[in-house]
Formats: C-alpha cells, structure tokens, sequence
C-alpha cells in the first residue's frame, strides 16, 4: 500500500530567492507498506519544473502498490514525485532487513558534514545583519540574483568576516553581469558560484573566464545531464528532488566523480526526513547544502541532529 499525505511546515522566518517568497514548506509524505512495515520518504514539488502538490500526488498514484524500486526508476521520471517513493522502498527493504540503508548500498558507515547555512535575499541591511548573528557558522551561503547584489555580497562579507560564502544566483544573472562581478566575488572571498546563468542559456560560460569554481544546479538533474554540462561547469549540485531519489543520486555521484566534477549535494527547504538519505550522498562532497530543517520553526518528531560537527545521520526513528 502508498498512502500519499500533503504537509505544511512554518518557516522559522520568511525565504526569498530571486524567484519569490516563501513562508512555509509545503512537502508530500509518502509511506509504503508491506508486511507490517512501513517505509516513509519526502519531497518537495518545485513549480520551478511545473510540479505541484497535486501532480506529484496524480504521479504516485499510477504506480503499482507492489512496485519496487528498480520498476520505479521506469516507471516515473526524475523528480520529486519518484524521489519520495525511492526514499521510502529503501527505508522499508531496511527496515524488513533490520539493516541501515547505508549497508543496503553497499557504503561506509556514514558521519556528520559540515552544512552550508542559507542567507535569503534581502536588502543590504538585513542581510548583514543576519550574516552577522550566523558569523559563528563555517559555512554561508547567500542567495542573489537580482539588482545590488554587489552591495548585498558586501554587507555579508562585513558581517561575517571570517567566514566561507558560497553564493548561489538561482539563474538570475546574465554572462556580462556574472564576469563584472567574478573579480569582485573572489576579493571577497567567494568559494563557489551556483548557477550563475538560466539552465539551456549557459552555454558562454564554457567561453568567459571562471576564475572560481562554478557548480550547475537547475543544470544538472540526473545522469543524462553530464554530457551537457562539460566545459561549463567545474562542480555539480545534486539534490534528490531532482534526481527522482536516493536511487538515482548515488548513481549520478559515482559517474560526476569519474568525469572529475567536483560534489555539492543541495536540498529543497524540506523536512528531516528530506535530508536524511540525501546526507548518505553528501558523504566527502565539496560542498554539504541540507540546512533546511534549521529555517523551520517545526520540523518531524526524531529530527536529525545539527551541532558544531555539522549535521548527524539519521536515527533509525526517522529514516534509513
């Protein structure tokens, strides 16, 4: 049996990108039973890709009850509707196993990653005001895009003097504006750009200069995106809301390193349960971006847990 349920989580504070506002996470919860156990997974539909509660709902529903996850992986197409039913076969063959996902796979015992904290975008002020109360974080990530990011990136950088930024632009800038601001972002210190260009209008970034590395995310989906990102893109992000699941994400790991991409491994701003097989992915990344459970005022009961080690696997009581 699939029971499907749409939750709503509250923000801890409004989130902005240069696409719009949010502020609460609206996610599908999908439990698998067979047998007596039950199997939970999470995504996060993004309209970002035309998804919505309601479509990825009508997605799952064509599946078979009995569906396993190698059918699955050609039975719906990378996104999150597939990637919430994957999640929750592995925790289910896991938990009819009495064995963590993590072995299933055939990886080493997982540890904690440093995560990536997110600034949204906001006005010069405010953004400095939250670099500066985050300034205790090894990691910031700051969202940009739009018009006075130079001034926004500058009122972090005082914020949090010592701290590592990486900035992601979500698409929102144009080849001449990532160039005029690339030697302004390594003066600051900027460790990476995220999708500086609109995925299928990236092409000149294999012919201006990347003084820093770059690192593709509306991009790079699955595998079958490689091939179109060569020359452009030093680093890619994977997120399993685009992958189409755990499934897929490791899949798609092994074959970036081969063709010696560099590693981020992103989320949606989901739950725990969201982030719980995506840290199975994020072991030895470049980069670890699953801080979405700490822009939440709520988040499911057992929580992964965030310290100054970063973010701790998972407890069997939440997932894997």
């Amino acid at each position: 049996m699939i029971d499907v349920l749409a939750e709503t989580f509250k923000l801890a504070q409004v989130f902005t990108i240069s696409r719009g506002s949010r502020t609460e996470a609206r996610v599908i919860t999908v439990k698998v039973t067979r047998g007596g156990v039950t199997g939970l997974g999470e995504c996060v539909p993004y309209a970002r890709y035309g998804e919505t509660l309601e479509s990825v709902a009508d997605q799952i529903a064509t599946l078979p009850a009995n569906v396993t996850r190698a059918e699955l992986q050609g039975l719906l197409p990378a996104g999150a509707a597939r990637n919430a039913v994957d999640c929750a076969l592995w925790d289910l063959e896991a938990k009819a196993a009495g064995r963590r996902v993590w072995e299933l796979a055939g990886l080493p015992a997982p540890g904690p990653e440093i995560t990536a904290y997110t600034l949204s975008l906001d006005t010069p002020e405010n953004m400095r005001a939250a670099a500066a109360k985050n300034a205790h974080r090894p990691l910031l990530k700051i969202k940009l895009g739009t018009a006075d990011d130079m001034a926004r990136l500058e009122a972090v950088r005082a914020g949090a003097p010592g701290t590592k930024i990486i900035v992601d632009a979500n698409e929102g800038w144009t080849a001449e504006v990532y160039s005029d601001l690339a030697p302004h972002l390594l003066r600051l210190g900027v460790a990476l750009v995220e999708q500086p260009l609109p995925a299928g209008k990236d092409d000149m970034l294999a012919e201006i200069a990347r003084p820093l590395p770059v690192c593709a995310d509306e991009s790079c989906h699955d595998r079958a995106s490689l091939p179109g990102l060569r020359g452009k893109y030093d680093v890619i992000n994977i997120k399993l809301d685009k992958t189409g699941g755990l499934t897929e994400a490791l899949e798609l790991k092994r074959a970036a390193l081969d063709e010696g991409y560099g590693l981020m491994v992103g989320c949606m701003v989901g739950t725990s349960l969201a982030m719980a097989p995506a840290l199975l992915v994020a072991q030895g990344a470049l980069v670890t971006d699953l801080d979405g459970p700490l822009l939440l005022a709520e988040d499911r009961d057992h929580p992964l847990t965030f310290d100054e080690a970063g973010v701790h696997p998972s407890d069997t009581k939440l997932w894997g």
